[in-house]
C-alpha cells in the first residue's frame, strides 16, 4: 500500500462512536489508549454536553478517532467499511427516503437475496435499523462507517448540480450578506468536522505542513511528510470556500478578503497534544490556497546530540558555540532545520548566567529563560531596528532569525566585534557560500574575517524505516563512482528503501541531519582577504579536514541510516555560483 492510499483511508474526527453503556471508555482504558482519570473527565463532560462518549473523547483530544472507531468495531463485532468500498451509485430500494438516509447517516451498500447491507455512522442504533426494515421490508445488515464519508457519498449524485453556484458565493467581497453567508457555511457541523479531521491527521502522519489547494475539481488536501508532499483527498468544489473560511476564522483572518495574501496563527489541541499552526493564504485563479505550517511542540528535539551530528562535527560546533564573541551562521534552504539547530544551540547555553535575546519572524517556539522578540515590518519593527534596540539591553548572546539584508549583516558584525556571540541563519547552498553572500551584502572582507567564527551548512535526509530496510552489497563500480568507497568496507552491506505498513509504504520514517562545518581559521582568513571565491574556499577547508554535506551523508549511508538515492535527492543543489 502506498502513502497516498494510506492517507486517503484514514478515519476522520466526525465518527459518531458510542454504545448504550460507557463500555467503549473502559475498553480504551484497558488498551492503554486512555487513562482512568481522563475517562472520568470525559464522562463529566458528557453529562454537561449531552453528546456521545466517543465524540466527547475525540473533541477533548484524549484519544484519536482511529482508536475510537477500531474499539467500537471490535466491541460491536461490526466491520468498518471505508469509503473506497462504497458503491459509486446507490442501489435503488423502494421505500428509502433520501431525507431519512441523510438525517441518520445511512448509505445503502448492496441489495441481494432479500437483504439490504447499509453502512451507518451509528450501526448500534436499533431504532434506525428497525425503521429501515419496516420501510423496505428487507432484512437489514448494518456496517460501521464514517459519518462525513457517508454524507459525501449521499451528496455525490447531486454534486454537479448548480456547479458554478455550488456554494452560493457572490464575487462582491464587500457585501455584508456575503460575509455572513461565509460564516454560516464555515460554522456548519460537517465543515467543522472536516477541518478538524484534516488538522487532526497530522499526528498520525507526522506531517510538517498541510496544503489546501483549490483547482477546478475541488480543494486538494496535501500533507508534507518528512519533506515530501503526499496527496490525501479532494474536497468537493461546493465545500471548498467553506473549508477555507473555517481555517481563516480559526486564524482570526478576514474571511471576506480573498484578493490579498494573509497570515495568521491557530493554537489547537489534537489528541492530547498542543499544536501551533502558522496559516498563510494567497489568492490563485481558482480561489485561495491555504498552507498551515505545523509547529508540534512535542515532536521538536532541542538537542544537538539527537540531530544527526557526527561526533567530530559536533565537537567542533560546540567549540564554536563556547566562544565568548563572534558570529556563528547556519545555512541551508527553507525547511532544512536551520532554526531548530539554532534553538538546540541556545538550549545548551546557560540562560541563567547569560542574557540571551532573539529576534525572529515569527517566534516559532518559546524557550524558557530567553527573551524572544517577533518582528513586525508593518509597524517598522524590522530585524535591523530590533537589533539596534536590543544592543542597549546589555545582551551576552543574540540570535537573529535570518540575516536578510546588508543593514542587518552590518549590525550583526558590529555586535560580534563589541563582545557579543551572534547566532543567525543565511540562505546559501554551501557553508563557504555564506562568506560570498556577506560580501554581496556589503560587508568588507576584513570585517568578515574579524567577526565570523564558523558556518554550518545542513540538510535533512529521510531515515530508512527500521522495520523494512533491505540490505544489499554495493558493486565496486558504485563504491567508486559515488565516493562511498572512502567511508565503506566493500564487504559490508548498505541498505535500500522497501516499504511496509509502519512507514506507510514509503520505505522511510523520520529525518536526520547531514552537516558541513566551515571553520574560519588563519589560512581561511588569508584566503578570504585575498578575495578567493566559494569553490577555492571549499577546497582549502577540505584540505584541513572539512567534509562536505555529500560526504557526511555518505557516512550515514554506510551506517545504514539512509540511502544513496535519498542523499542524491537532497544534495543535488550543492554549489554556490
Amino acid at each position: 500500500m502506498n502513502a497516498e492510499e494510506t492517507l486517503s483511508m484514514e478515519p476522520r474526527l466526525d465518527v459518531l462512536s458510542e454504545t448504550p453503556e460507557p463500555r467503549i471508555g473502559e475498553l480504551l482504558v484497558r488498551a492503554g489508549k486512555l487513562t482512568p482519570r481522563d475517562l472520568e473527565r470525559a464522562l463529566g463532560a458528557q453529562e454537561e454536553m449531552g453528546s456521545l462518549l466517543g465524540r466527547v473523547l475525540v473533541r477533548l483530544g484524549l484519544v484519536s478517532e482511529v482508536d475510537v472507531v477500531r474499539t467500537l468495531s471490535a466491541q460491536l463485532n461490526i466491520p468498518v467499511v471505508p469509503a473506497e468500498e462504497f458503491p459509486a451509485v446507490q442501489p435503488e430500494v423502494e421505500g428509502l427516503l433520501p431525507e431519512f438516509l441523510a438525517a441518520n447517516g445511512v448509505y445503502p451498500l448492496r441489495l441481494e437475496d432479500g437483504r439490504l447491507d447499509v453502512v451507518m455512522a451509528v450501526p448500534q442504533d436499533a431504532f434506525v435499523v428497525k425503521a429501515l426494515h419496516l420501510a423496505t421490508g428487507l432484512q437489514i445488515r448494518p456496517f460501521l462507517g464514517i459519518e462525513s464519508e457517508i454524507e459525501k457519498a449521499l451528496a455525490q449524485p447531486v454534486e454537479g448540480a448548480g456547479g458554478e453556484e455550488g456554494d452560493g458565493l457572490s464575487d462582491d467581497s464587500d457585501s455584508g450578506d456575503f460575509v455572513e453567508h461565509l460564516k454560516d457555511l464555515a460554522s456548519e457541523a460537517p465543515v467543522i468536522r472536516l477541518v478538524n479531521a484534516i488538522i487532526g491527521r497530522v499526528i498520525e502522519l507526522r506531517a510538517s505542513d498541510i496544503h489546501l489547494e483549490p483547482f477546478d475539481d475541488g480543494l486538494h488536501v496535501r500533507y508534507r511528510v518528512d519533506g515530501v508532499i503526499h496527496t490525501a483527498e479532494i474536497v468537493p468544489p461546493k465545500h471548498s470556500a467553506a473549508v477555507n473560511s473555517r481555517v481563516k476564522l480559526l486564524a482570526h483572518l478576514d474571511i471576506a478578503e480573498r484578493r490579498l495574501p494573509q497570515d495568521g496563527r491557530v493554537r489547537t489541541r489534537v489528541k492530547g497534544r498542543e499544536l501551533d499552526l502558522r496559516v498563510s493564504t494567497v489568492p490563485t485563479v481558482h480561489g485561495e490556497s491555504v498552507v498551515m505550517r505545523v509547529l508540534d511542540r512535542a515532536s521538536v528535539r532541542f538537542s544537538l546530540e539527537k540531530m544527526g551530528f557526527a561526533s567530530d562535527t559536533l565537537s567542533r560546533f560546540n567549540g564554536l558555540l563556547a566562544r565568548p564573541h563572534g558570529i556563528l551562521l547556519v545555512t541551508g534552504p527553507t525547511g532544512s532545520g536551520k532554526t531548530t539547530t539554532l534553538y538546540a544551540a541556545l538550549s545548551k547555553l546557560d540562560a541563567d548566567a547569560q542574557k540571551i535575546i532573539t529576534v525572529e519572524e515569527p517566534v516559532e517556539y518559546q524557550l524558557e529563560g530567553i527573551n524572544q522578540i517577533q518582528v513586525h515590518p508593518q509597524i517598522g519593527l524590522t530585524f535591523a531596528s530590533a537589533l539596534r534596540s536590543i544592543l542597549r539591553q546589555d545582551p551576552d548572546i543574540i540570535m537573529i532569525g535570518e540575516m536578510r539584508d546588508g543593514e542587518t549583516a552590518q549590525i550583526a558584525v558590529q555586535s560580534a566585534l563589541t563582545g557579543h556571540l551572534v547566532l543567525s541563519t543565511l540562505h546559501t547552498n554551501t557553508a563557504a557560500g555564506a562568506v560570498i553572500r556577506m560580501k554581496d551584502m556589503g560587508v568588507e572582507s576584513y570585517l568578515i574575517t574579524s567577526s565570523v567564527n564558523g558556518v554550518l551548512a545542513q540538510r535533512l535526509v529521510r531515515t530508512l524505516c527500521t522495520h523494512c530496510k533491505e540490505p544489499y552489497i554495493p558493486s565496486a563500480e558504485l563504491l567508486r563512482t559515488s565516493g562511498l568507497g572512502r567511508f565503506h568496507d566493500a564487504a559490508q552491506p548498505i541498505y535500500q528503501a522497501r516499504g511496509c505498513e509502519h512507514c506507510r509504504g514509503g520505505g522511510y520514517q523520520g529525518r536526520t541531519g547531514i552537516h558541513e562545518l566551515f571553520v574560519i581559521d588563519e589560512p581561511m582568513r588569508r584566503a578570504i582577504l585575498d578575495g578567493k571565491d566559494a569553490s577555492a574556499l571549499n577546497d582549502i577547508a577540505a584540505q584541513t579536514g572539512m567534509l562536505s554535506l555529500y560526504q557526511d551523508g555518505l557516512r550515514k549511508v554506510s551506517a545504514g541510516v539512509t540511502t544513496l538515492d535519498e542523499l542524491m535527492r537532497v544534495t543535488q543543489d550543492q554549489g554556490d555560483a
